[in-house]
């Protein structure tokens, strides 16, 4: 990831206004970077450290936005039946 990108602090309307493939690369490279930071972490370089937590809590968001989109399509197809 590229240096100084900023703290992110995604808004669950912005995730979900965006397509389940591009929530699943984020996802993705978000916890790709999350991994580059915990190794960071254990050689003592991390210059922020809440940006592992902010990581971590935008994953959860990007992943209950996934949950609950699957919930919604099972609902869907159960009512079809």
């Amino acid at each position: 990831p590229p240096r100084g990108c900023g703290l992110t602090n995604m808004k669950f309307k912005e995730l979900a206004e965006m397509s389940s493939e591009e929530l699943q690369t984020k996802k993705r490279d978000m916890r790709q970077e999350s991994l580059h930071l915990r190794l960071q972490q254990q050689s003592g370089q991390l210059e922020q450290p809440s940006r592992l937590r902010l990581l971590r809590r935008d994953v959860a968001k990007v992943e209950t936005v996934l949950s609950q989109r699957a919930a919604k399509t099972e609902a869907v197809k159960a009512e079809k039946k």
